[in-house]
Formats: C-alpha cells, structure tokens, sequence
C-alpha cells in the first residue's frame, strides 16, 4: 500500500490494557475506523507470538477490508509474515537501514523521533514518516521523554517525509499543536480507554483536521 499523507491524519496504536470482558481488539478498533481512523498500527508488549500473530493476521483482514493502512510496532519478523503495510520502530529498536533491507521498498516505515538528529538520519535512511514525542506527558509508554513544540516544528522543518505527533493527545489539547508542520496525530489511550471510541475518534478527527490545516 502507499502511504499518502491523509493516511496519517488520524492514527491509532492499539492497547488491549483497556479492552473490557466480551471486547476483542479488532471490534474496538473496527469501532475507531467508524469514528475516521485512518491509520493502524499493531502494538503488543506482552503477548506470546502466537497470539500476536494470530491478532495481526485478524486486524490485518479488517484494515484492508476498511482501506486503512496497517503496520506492527518493533517485530519487523511478523509484518514481514503476515505481509503487512510495513511497520515501525523505535531509536532502541532495529536501525531503519536494516529494517528497509528486511521489508522491501514497497513496505511503509515509520521511525520514532525526539530530535532533529534523529529524524534527518531517519528519512536517509528510507523512513516514509515520523512519530514525534511525546509532546505532552504521557501514562502510556514509560520511557517516553517530552518532545517541545519548538523541537516538533523544527522536525518538521528538517524533513520533507510526513511528521505525527504522539504522547498525551487528547480532543481538548490537540489544538496547541496547530502551525507545528504535523499531518496528523497518533493516540492510544485518547481512543482505547474511551467508552464510546467511535465518538470518540470522531471528535478527534474533527478537532485534527483543524489543527493541521
């Protein structure tokens, strides 16, 4: 699949740690993609690679179903197996270089950054996006250091491939990243520990839409 920048206006990265009894990932993130989700991507910390296989394969189906790009956090082996639109690494995670070796050209790369260093070495070395963060305090990724608005929009500026903002987004703040450069943004908690995620996608998308026009 190829990556337009529309793909990346609203981007879901999954997190089964809010799914409640009778609830699958793939009806939650179904549910998302109604809202106007455009962009999914696989994340699993904790699972067996059984069952994160057999997961992938199932949100895989959906996605192409639904015309929604679809990628795996960190197992360049398994979106290599399941054929997946690509995937997408951290800075302590395989080196772009290498990954893009393993995937092939025609795969989608997105490369976490939090400096201008980064995501220069990042678009050399064959990433078709950024995820940029955290730009605001984040619970769900431990590790997370806090990116500036100043450091996002001087990404931006450095790189000609898309740019989205991650950590600690929500409907009500996404407005302060407006005039960034950002095409999007992407969401974990802000989409999966809501009752109603299709509401919420939608506001989300809405409120998105806004801030990077």
């Amino acid at each position: 699949m190829r990556l337009n920048k529309e793909n990346l206006l609203l981007y879901a990265v999954t997190d089964r740690r809010w799914l409640k009894e009778g609830e699958t990932l793939v009806t939650r993130t179904e549910e998302a993609i109604d809202g106007g989700v455009t962009f999914v991507q696989l994340r699993e910390k904790d699972l067996d690679e059984e069952n994160f296989e057999r997961e992938g394969r199932e949100l895989k189906e959906l996605c192409r179903k639904r015309g929604v790009p679809f990628v795996i956090n960190d197992n360049v082996e398994l979106a290599a197996k399941l054929d997946a639109d690509g995937v997408h690494v951290g800075q302590s995670d395989m080196e772009a270089l290498d990954v893009r070796k393993i995937i092939g050209e025609d795969k989608i790369l997105g490369v976490s950054a939090q400096t201008v260093e980064q995501a220069v070495t990042a678009e050399k070395h064959g990433a078709d996006y950024l995820g940029v963060g955290a730009v605001f305090p984040t619970g769900s990724k431990d590790d997370a250091a806090e990116v500036s608005y100043d450091t996002l929009k001087a990404i931006c500026a450095a790189v000609k491939i898309p740019v989205i903002a991650i950590g600690g987004i929500t409907e009500d703040n996404v407005a302060e990243l407006s005039k960034s450069g950002i095409c999007g943004i992407a969401v974990i908690s802000a989409l999966y520990a809501k009752e109603d995620i299709k509401s919420a996608a939608r506001k989300l998308r809405k409120n998105t839409e806004a801030a990077v026009k």
